[in-house]
């Protein structure tokens, strides 16, 4: 062993006499009422009593089986404890210094006895020494006898601890399993769950329980899903069309479509009682915490019946005050703040909450116990023993003793569980984050596995729900993950001379992130190669943030100026921490794509255990690190020559590729070096983004937007994100109307201008050039039942790229277009490749198809498409055709390369 590791080993011994071993008696009990309480909340009433039963008997049994063993023990130690004397109270073994002495003093005796007589020792000492011997044998007999009482003794102890831990274990179990029975009872009992099953309408009176929160944008089809509101609440009263009034309290989805009045229903605090008509409907998944989802009819003004509490009116005007302050900050700093310090994220955008979670930051943006833990920190002070609190931090400042300070700091977290709403969420982190103050204020991490243990039986047992919250969960893993690996890890880092406090953070950060990724598998089938990094470096801006927000937030209500001047002073470390989330995630490789489920978890938490095994080995050869190291450099980077060596994709000279989006159309026309004219941007900004970057285009001189359906223009964002554009070009008729209108909000924020195509419009840009063939201008070319539905108002563009390759690219042209397509003057002609219309849907016109003889026609759909995309009628048709056919659903991405007889399609599946 090396100098290096044997000063870390010498270390750890020293820490482990220190402390000494890890206490894992609470951690059994913990894991039964969790997976009890787990296992039971989707069970009836019935079978929830049938597993509490089954738990408490076995549990009696092994808890007087206990108690038997240590009665037993006790008489058989009284036994030994008489025959030993002494030197049983002493705590001498019996078989060591008392034989010892025993045979001392025989071998004494002996000889004094032979002096003092006068008699030979050939004589009486020998008589003497056989007496001894005999005595001394007789004495062993006995001492050998206590001994064995000793050793029957300790295992009847031990058996007895045995017993009473499994009793223990089973006795929680028992109890998790009760209390889960009830709550989930709770939730199924009274008339609304079978309300729900019948998708009837009602007239209740709700109590909302939670801040209203509003869904992503989602595309459906070719259309945006509506933005509601969604409010946790309990129906207080309920009452059918033809049916009486009930009193109940069953918890309810309340989804919204608030309209003109959104504001008043984002106003709405916890507690307030409001009286509404709508749907029931069963909830998505059976076994959760809510018994239906109620679907508001009236999306005007709220009823509201009965005003919230007075501590939720003064924790939302808190909460209020604060979202004014940041009013005059930047976009990100104004969305970033309030989430950061009160878990409001009513501002974030999408894209900013992308980029959190493809760096794994998303715990930022949610309240969690590094919040609680900040503040206590600054009252009690640097890590230290808890005896030394009231000396350091704010409380000498202040004059507060020990008792003071603890008095304080339970002040403080009430009033962090009263603002930021007392959730099961804010709870969770309330007892997280006074677990890791304990481990401040003591430095003992012993004892604080044991209080992590009790916090999540007393939760689970509090609210049994949170036993299937994947949240509770990822808490509670990098809770203990910092209370046991972190440690350890940060000493083996220290040995290897790296800083104290860097080492801390790294160890930190990388203990975390080793036991949650495996649960963000099963959520998000994926695995972020920089959240470590990203964590590092937002870890130092996370504290000052903090401070200054909740500096902020309790200014606020008494001096709104100088909550704004601590507001805009937080902006720079948040403004920080948005830039680390958005670079993060804007790297090629930040996240990798890893099975789902249980068995990719399982399969990630394998690797990871391995990787940690091997790690000290590795260390000790630099080379294999660096060359490790180098490779997820690549793997983050993959600068683009690199990938399309390894891939093949995209072929070199390529002139058009087909992104792969999913159910929607993605192009991109190569229009020079590191630039490319971009056709429709697909539904996801993501994806586009990705395709994008694949193709190392940073330039985008224009992009033209065939029609306004959500599948062609929601993912204007990801085309717009950190590249040059120059122009966005749309069809004249802005139809649907809200996603038209998004095209010019998003246009205008980018500061790109918009202009519309007209027919017979001739383009150029580098090594392509493109002309207008739709929508005609007037009545007299298309005709006007032609361009009265966005699919026919696709502009369609016949294009010749690098090389003499010519496409035609028809958007999502229907039949009566694509004839009168034809019969124009600008009918297209032969091309090289057909982009099929309308994703390869049956509305294909078959004059169309062998006037253009496409040799390639593309197809862009999505896998599994819930509208048969593509065609098989339309695929035979194109195979007759004599193209050859190509779909991204299950060829991924298509780069065509070449003209003529060196035309190429190169995919990626």
């Amino acid at each position: 062993m090396d100098r290096d590791s044997t000063g870390s080993a010498a270390a750890a011994g020293e820490g482990s006499r220190r402390e000494g071993p890890t206490d894992l008696r609470l951690v059994p009990p913990a894991l039964a009422v969790w997976a009890a309480a787990a296992a039971t909340l989707g069970l009836s009433g019935r079978w929830a009593v049938v597993v509490a039963v089954a738990c408490s008997l076995p549990a009696l049994v092994l808890l007087a089986a206990a108690g038997r063993a240590t009665r037993r023990g006790r008489v058989i130690g009284g036994a030994w404890a008489g025959s030993t004397g002494g030197d049983s109270r002493e705590g001498r073994p019996s078989g060591e210094s008392g034989a010892g002495s025993t045979d001392a003093g025989l071998r004494a005796g002996s000889v004094d006895r032979g002096v003092q007589e006068g008699r030979p020792s050939g004589e009486s000492g020998a008589g003497s020494t056989d007496a001894g011997l005999r005595a001394g044998n007789a004495d062993r007999g006995s001492r050998a006898g206590s001994a064995d009482r000793g050793v029957r003794a300790g295992s009847a102890v031990g058996r007895a601890r045995v017993l009473a831990a499994g009793g223990a274990v089973l006795l929680c179990a028992a109890a998790g399993a009760a209390v889960a029975g009830l709550h989930g009872a709770d939730v199924r009992r009274g008339p609304v769950p079978a309300l729900a099953r019948e998708y009837a309408r009602i007239d209740a009176e709700v109590r909302v329980t939670s801040d209203p929160r509003t869904t992503r944008p989602a595309v459906r089809g070719n259309h945006s899903a509506p933005v509601l509101l969604l409010i946790d609440a309990e129906v207080m009263e309920v009452r059918t069309p033809d049916g009486p009034t009930t009193r109940v309290r069953t918890p309810v989805l309340l989804m919204v479509a608030a309209g003109d009045h959104r504001a008043d229903w984002q106003q709405l605090l916890p507690s307030t009682r409001l009286r509404l008509a709508g749907r029931l409907s069963p909830p998505a998944h059976a076994g959760e915490r809510l018994a239906a989802v109620l679907r508001v009819d009236d999306a005007g003004e709220p009823r509201i019946t009965g005003p919230p509490t007075g501590i939720q009116r003064a924790a939302g005007d808190l909460r209020a005050g604060l979202r004014e302050a940041t009013d005059g900050l930047d976009a990100d700093a104004r969305a970033l703040l309030p989430g950061l310090v009160v878990g409001d994220t009513s501002r974030i955008p999408p894209e900013l909450h992308d980029a959190f979670k493809a760096t794994d930051l998303t715990h930022l943006l949610s309240v969690s116990g590094a919040n609680l833990s900040i503040l206590l920190f600054l009252l009690v002070g640097p890590p230290g023993s808890a005896s030394s609190a009231e000396r350091r931090g704010l409380a000498p400042l202040l004059g507060l003793s020990l008792r003071g300070t603890a008095v304080i700091g339970g002040v403080l977290t009430l009033a962090f569980i009263v603002v930021c709403r007392p959730e099961p969420s804010v709870l969770r982190a309330a007892a997280c984050g006074l677990i890791t103050l304990l481990a401040i204020g003591t430095g003992r991490r012993r004892s604080l596995i044991p209080a992590l243990a009790a916090a999540v039986v007393l939760l689970v047992l509090y609210d049994p729900w949170l036993a299937r919250s994947y949240g509770f969960l990822l808490s509670v893993l990098a809770t203990g993950a910092l209370l046991t690996l972190a440690p350890r890890w940060s000493a083996a880092l220290r040995a290897r001379r790296v800083p104290g406090r860097l080492a801390e953070i790294l160890a930190a950060a990388a203990a975390a992130q080793a036991v949650c990724a495996p649960v963000v598998v099963v959520l998000a089938s994926r695995v972020s190669l920089v959240a470590v990094p990203c964590n590092l470096l937002a870890e130092f801006a996370v504290a000052p943030a903090t401070v200054l927000g909740f500096a902020a937030l309790a200014v606020a209500p008494v001096a709104p100026a100088v909550a704004e001047v601590l507001a805009w002073v937080a902006s720079w470390p948040v403004g920080w921490i948005a830039t680390v989330a958005r670079t993060g995630a804007g790297l090629p490789g930040a996240e990798a794509q890893w099975p789902g489920g249980w068995s990719g978890a399982a399969l990630l938490a394998g690797l990871t255990v391995l990787a940690v095994l091997l790690a000290p080995r590795l260390a000790r050869h630099p080379w294999i690190c660096g060359a490790a190291g180098l490779l997820l450099v690549l793997a983050v980077l993959r600068p683009v020559p690199l990938t399309r060596i390894m891939t093949g994709w995209p072929p070199p000279g390529w002139s058009f590729a087909l992104c792969d989006v999913g159910q929607g159309d993605a192009m991109v026309l190569a229009a020079g070096e590191g630039t490319g004219v971009v056709v429709d941007a697909g539904p996801d900004p993501g994806a586009v983004d990705r395709c994008l970057r694949d193709l190392a285009v940073t330039r985008v001189p224009l992009v033209v937007l065939t029609h306004f359906h959500a599948d062609h223009v929601r993912g204007l964002p990801g085309v717009l994100r950190g590249r040059a554009v120059g122009a966005i070009q749309t069809t004249s008729l802005e139809e649907p109307p809200e996603q038209a209108a998004f095209v010019r909000r998003t246009a205008a924020a980018a500061r790109v201008p918009t202009v519309r195509a007209e027919a017979g419009e001739r383009r150029r840009s580098g090594p392509v050039e493109w002309r207008v063939l739709w929508p005609r201008p007037g009545p007299g070319g298309a005709g006007e039942a032609a361009v009265r539905e966005a699919n026919d108002s696709s502009v369609t563009l016949r294009v010749r790229a690098a090389g003499g390759l010519t496409l035609l690219l028809l958007g999502d042209l229907e039949p009566p277009a694509q004839r009168e397509l034809l019969r124009g003057p600008e009918a297209p002609g032969p091309v090289d490749v057909l982009k099929v219309a309308h994703h390869g849907s049956a509305f294909q016109d078959p004059g169309l198809l062998h006037s253009v003889r496409p040799r390639l026609a593309l197809i862009s759909c999505g896998a599994d498409n819930p509208y048969g995309h593509p065609s098989p009628r339309t695929v035979a048709a194109l195979g007759a055709a004599g193209a050859r056919v190509l779909r991204t659903d299950t060829d991924g991405p298509i780069a065509v390369a070449g003209a003529g007889k060196e035309l190429r399609a190169v995919s990626r599946s």
